[in-house]
């Protein structure tokens, strides 16, 4: 034993992590306080500026309950695919600055919290990434139905690379459509 509790792993061809080299990712957007939908569009509004960053496209919005043992109100989610030339540590301070500016205050083991915007790297590539504090695929997707449904919209047929299983698969074995409700065409974020 090396004495590490812990061992990163990284695979995938995504997982060479060339600069300059364009790779896809899927990014998770959600907010819960003030103006949901302004929130979200600022965020796909800023990822779309940041250097190194292009918004492909977006799924609708979704109304979605909270998660976790925080008394909290409705959700608004989506999910963009983005074109990238950033590595995944890269692409995670972009995602963590963005909230940052729109007022996002993360406090040490915050969980569940309501929150002005919440920005989650889903995935990137077929990369898996297991480090302290960055994981790829997002170690959560396969169990959340407010990431699934919208992922299901962009790329339905696409494989988790760490489980092998069609995102539609996911979606529809978790029964993930309970509680994920669309938004009328007015709240759709792809309008940019």
């Amino acid at each position: 034993m090396n004495g590490r509790n812990h061992q990163p792993t990284t695979r995938g061809k995504a997982a060479q992590e060339t600069r300059g080299e364009a790779t896809l990712a899927h990014i998770g957007l959600g907010s819960n306080l003030g103006d949901r939908v302004a929130a979200i569009r600022e965020a796909l509004a800023q990822l779309d500026a940041q250097p190194g960053i292009e918004v492909l496209r977006t799924s609708r919005l979704y109304e979605t309950e909270p998660v976790g043992p925080v008394e909290q109100g409705r959700f608004i989610n989506a999910v963009a695919e983005l074109e990238t030339s950033l590595s995944a540590r890269e692409l995670l301070a972009a995602l963590l600055a963005i909230e940052a500016r729109l007022g996002r205050e993360r406090e040490r083991g915050e969980r569940w919290g309501p929150r002005t915007i919440d920005l989650d790297l889903l995935l990137l590539d077929d990369l898996v990434l297991d480090e302290p504090d960055l994981i790829v695929p997002h170690p959560e997707l396969a169990q959340r139905p407010f990431v699934l449904v919208p992922l299901c919209e962009l790329i339905p047929d696409a494989r988790h690379p760490g489980l092998g299983r069609t995102f539609g698969e996911l979606r529809d074995e978790l029964g993930a459509a309970d509680g994920v409700v669309a938004l009328p065409p007015g709240g759709d974020v792809s309008q940019r």
